[in-house]
């Protein structure tokens, strides 16, 4: 949900406040809710409004705290899809470092590929070749940052 303008805020209350007493019942604010699909149970509405009705200032109050609930959410989703990625990665890393000393060698890479059936073929140059492309300190391996920069296809090199 991106921010509205006040002229924006203001035409909704307008259209929601279909009596024109200048007050949005919970019944409309649950309706414009699920029409922006964001519905919610009344009892959440009432503890969140803490009235039956609200006037302009109080919609806009309102309104401001649904954008914050909302980013809080949004902020929480993305953490928790980083924490998930991360943790996927290092399971990855685990599967090709096959000595678990946190690295990946020319040779683990080498083996690994081949057990994952993704190349027959593979030579000690090939694998080296792969893994330059990554190695940022240039010691040959690629521990698990330099790993995780080659799976999200992070190259510092361009």
């Amino acid at each position: 949900m991106s921010p509205l303008s006040t002229t924006h805020l203001q035409r909704i209350f307008n259209k929601l406040d279909k009596n024109g007493d200048g007050l949005v019942s919970l019944d409309e604010l649950m309706w414009l809710l699920e029409k922006i699909s964001m519905p919610a149970k009344r009892d959440e509405i009432e503890l969140l409004v803490g009235q039956k009705c609200l006037g302009y200032i109080d919609f806009l109050f309102f309104y401001q705290t649904l954008i914050k609930r909302n980013m809080v959410q949004e902020n929480f989703l993305i953490e928790h899809e980083n924490e998930m990625s991360e943790m996927d990665l290092r399971e990855a890393f685990r599967v090709f470092d096959l000595d678990g000393d946190g690295f990946i060698s020319c040779e683990e890479l080498q083996i690994s590929l081949s057990r994952l059936g993704l190349w027959d073929e593979c030579r000690v140059q090939d694998c080296n070749l792969m893994i330059d492309v990554y190695d940022k300190n240039s010691d040959g391996f690629l521990d698990f940052g330099e790993f995780k920069d080659m799976m999200l296809l992070k190259d510092d090199h361009s």
